[in-house]
Formats: C-alpha cells, sequence, structure tokens
C-alpha cells in the first residue's frame, strides 16, 4: 500500500426537495439553477465541471473528481479526492429556497472508508465530523436523523451513511409536490466500490500520448477508454458522457431515460479502486441486473469488493451476491439496516475465491 496517492473511494450526498405551489408540478425546479451558480458550490467543494449531457429528465456533469446529477427535485453530488463536499450542503439549501421556492425534506449522505484518511480536510476528517457538520448546516425541520457504520469482515471496507428527513416525508399529502419526478418504493441504489483491480484492465486506464492534450483530449481518451474496456456494454442504451484524466483516471456518466449510472476509476498500483453505481427498479428484469454487476465485475477483476444497495425491498441484496459469484467473487460478510426516508440499507463485501 502506497503511504500517500489519490484517495479514489467518494463521498456521495444527495438532496431531496419540495415545492409548495402546485405550479410547480412538472416544472424544471433544480435545473433552474443556472451554471455560474452550480460552479460556485463547486468551487466550495474544490472540484469543477469537465464535460456534460442532458435530456428531458436530468442534467449529468462529469466532475473533476467525479459527478453531479441535477434532477427537478433532486440532486447528487460524488466526489473523490481531498474535496469538500458536505460544504455544498448549506449553499444548495438557501438556493433551492431562495430563487426558486423549494424546500429541502431529505438528505443522505453515504461513503466507504478512505484510503487515506489523514489526507482528508475538514470536515472529512472522520465519520463523527461529518455528521456533526450535517446536523449543523441541515434546517432543524429534518429531525428524523440517523448515523450508522455499517462494518464488514474485510477490514478495508466498511459503509457510512448518514440519513435525515421531515415528519412529513412518507405522506403523500397535497403540499409535497415532487416535480413529476417517480418516488416509487420500487426505486433502488446500488453503489459498488472495488479496489486491488487487476492490473491488466488497470492499464486501460492510463492515457496514451499522456501531456500532448492539444491532440489527444480528455473527451477522446474517455472515448476510447469507454470502448477499449468494455464499459460502453454495460447498458448498451445509456447515452455515455466519459473522460480519460492525464496522465491517467477515468470518469464517465450514461443516462438512460429518469436513470443515471456512473463509473469512476483510479488505476494506480497499490491504491487502485473503481466504483459503479447505478438506479433500477426492483420491476425490471432480475436478468438484466444480473448481467450488469457480472460485466462490471469482470471489467475491473478486483480482488475485494463491497455493494451497498438501497431498497425498500429486502431481496435485492440475494441478486447481487449471486450474479457475482457467478463470475468468481465470494461473499465475505453481509449486514442490513433501516434508515429515514431511505429504506433499508444492505451492505456486503466480496472477494476473490482464491482467497481464504
Amino acid at each position: 500500500m502506497a503511504v500517500s496517492g489519490f484517495e479514489g473511494f467518494e463521498k456521495r450526498i444527495e438532496l431531496r426537495f419540495f415545492g409548495d405551489d402546485p405550479l410547480f408540478t412538472g416544472s424544471m425546479g433544480l435545473r433552474n439553477l443556472d451554471f455560474e451558480s452550480l460552479e460556485e458550490i463547486l468551487h466550495a467543494v474544490q472540484c469543477t465541471v469537465v464535460s456534460a449531457v442532458a435530456n428531458r429528465h436530468f442534467d449529468a456533469y462529469v466532475l473533476s473528481e467525479s459527478s453531479l446529477f441535477v434532477y427537478p427535485t433532486k440532486i447528487i453530488i460524488k466526489t473523490c479526492g481531498t474535496t469538500q463536499l458536505l460544504k455544498s450542503v448549506r449553499p444548495l439549501v438557501h438556493l433551492a429556497s431562495d430563487r426558486l421556492g423549494l424546500t429541502v425534506r431529505m438528505c443522505r449522505y453515504t461513503r466507504g472508508s478512505f484510503i487515506f484518511p489523514k489526507a482528508q480536510p475538514f470536515p472529512h476528517t472522520s465519520f463523527e465530523e461529518e455528521v456533526i457538520f450535517l446536523e449543523e448546516n441541515l434546517p432543524s425541520r429534518l429531525c428524523f436523523r440517523k448515523a450508522c457504520v455499517m462494518p464488514s469482515n474485510v477490514s478495508s471496507h466498511s459503509w457510512h451513511v448518514f440519513t435525515a428527513c421531515d415528519g412529513d416525508d412518507d405522506d403523500d399529502s397535497s403540499h409535497h409536490h415532487e416535480l413529476g419526478e417517480d418516488q416509487n418504493d420500487a426505486l433502488y441504489t446500488i453503489e459498488m466500490c472495488m479496489t486491488e483491480l487487476d492490473q491488466a484492465s488497470a492499464r486501460k486506464f492510463f492515457r496514451r500520448g499522456a501531456g500532448d492534450d492539444e491532440k489527444y483530449s480528455g473527451d477522446s481518451a474517455g472515448r476510447e477508454m469507454t470502448g477499449l474496456t468494455g464499459i460502453g456494454d454495460i447498458n448498451p442504451r445509456a447515452l455515455i458522457c466519459d473522460f480519460g484524466f492525464d496522465p491517467c483516471g477515468y470518469s464517465m456518466n450514461g443516462i438512460d431515460g429518469d436513470r443515471y449510472s456512473t463509473i469512476h476509476v483510479t488505476p494506480e498500483e497499490g491504491f487502485s479502486y473503481a466504483s459503479y453505481e447505478c438506479v433500477g427498479s426492483i420491476y425490471d428484469d432480475p436478468h438484466e441486473i444480473s448481467r450488469v454487476l457480472k460485466k462490471v465485475a469482470q471489467v475491473f477483476r478486483p480482488g475485494t469488493m463491497s455493494v451497498a444497495t438501497t431498497c425498500a425491498s429486502h431481496d435485492l441484496w440475494r441478486r447481487v451476491a449471486k450474479a457475482l459469484e457467478l463470475v468468481g467473487l465470494k461473499c465475505r460478510s453481509c449486514s442490513a439496516d433501516e434508515f429515514p426516508a431511505a429504506g433499508t440499507v444492505v451492505f456486503q463485501t466480496f472477494t476473490t475465491t482464491r482467497r481464504k
């Protein structure tokens, strides 16, 4: 393990809002925030936009450190490295309220275990500090709160979760206008964290002609990496926005209707890391999510993997374990917990079957 290097493990914040005015229903909501305002927020986080794509449902931005997704009443920011992600919370809440008349109703913060925890700046120096910072910067109306570290039998992987919601979060009364977004309890989120990547697979995420930006842009490098690695086959329906960093590293956002997927890769030996995140429905073809998970594992061939599934259903984790076992990954631990507004979080860790 390197003494110091780039931190691959991301921090992820999700904020959901509602509007009191029925006329908001079906509007652009948060998507009406101007790009300059988003840039100011990202500046506080210490990252920038490098590429973007959108459809009629949401906007997806590839960042210098991971991704940003903006829906009418939901915003997700995922950042790696030494970014200060939680510094986005207060300005986002205020912008949504002052400019758009939207009120935050839910917050969910998740992350894995940092490879280089001592390199993290405030407020990410510890999970305790992160929770205190969130509690101080979220409105008091988000009164149902829970924080938990979900452990595993793999010392390098644990899952940190904080959620907060208002007292009406599960209420479908008329004052909660979700601006056209589907709030179906059948939706799920899968967050995969992979370490000890196969070296041959990791080498594909080093830029050819690194340093010669005039002839070989990040967009060009990203497209090449997407094709070379088979990432484009994970969801062939998705419109992909990808970027290859100099001298190495990769980020991708995929948009498929109202659903997103995202991949981020730190390929350096000694602290190699990749993540995959997607959303779906428990009513989707079960063979499809199994195919996707197996394809992700085959692209990166990690020595160790953790998977957090967030869903109202308790059965999704079984599909995850079965799919990964078929590609030589053995489940080493599994834990579950309930969180306000989020549902059930199941955290599983896997290692290659050759390990004991």
